[in-house]
């Protein structure tokens, strides 16, 4: 008999916190509204965004001036699109504050990382300065090839007047020795 196993409910334990399935807020993603944020403060930023307010802007004063009659819901002091921009300025402003904290944000662990990148490379460079500080004083004590050359140059031009003396010591002992026989 092949009993296919429901998915069963988890039983509440005491010893872990009640899951709560349902909430009255919805759930907030912070990144997700400061990425929309930021698409929307770059785009009003643009000169898209302010040509194509200016032409909006332009539209609604001729209508409301010369337009015929019927069409004319705003006339001259504008009440609405004041209103209208108002409204505009008050939401824009505080999506532009927060695009500028999030990109403060990014630069401030931007800047973060790039002090312990040059901590690290002065760490390096220090290290590298000491090394080559030993390696001079232990190039100091050792014998470099110029130096072995030099002192054998030496040796062997010792070695030359010693073997020229002792030849001008043995000819006239030679000429001696030649002339005895």
């Amino acid at each position: 008999m092949n009993v296919v196993s429901r998915p069963t409910r988890r039983a509440t334990r005491l010893d872990q916190p009640y899951e709560r399935s349902r909430s009255v807020r919805d759930s907030y993603d912070p990144e997700r509204f400061g990425r929309i944020s930021e698409k929307v403060a770059r785009y009003i930023g643009s000169w898209a965004f302010i040509a194509w307010m200016t032409a909006a802007i332009a539209t609604w004063v001729l209508i409301n001036t010369v337009g015929p009659t019927a069409w004319r819901i705003d006339v001259f002091p504008f009440i609405f699109l004041t209103l209208m921009l108002s409204l505009q300025a008050s939401y824009a402003a505080p999506l532009i504050l927060l695009a500028q904290n999030r990109q403060s944000d990014r630069d401030r662990v931007q800047y973060q990382e790039d002090r312990l990148r040059t901590e690290r490379l002065l760490a390096d460079s220090d290290y590298l300065a000491r090394e080559l500080a030993a390696l001079r004083l232990a190039l100091g004590e050792i014998a470099t090839r110029d130096y072995i050359r030099g002192e054998l140059r030496d040796v062997v031009a010792d070695l030359c007047e010693q073997i020229e003396a002792l030849k001008a010591a043995s000819e006239p002992a030679d000429r001696d020795h030649t002339t005895e026989h």
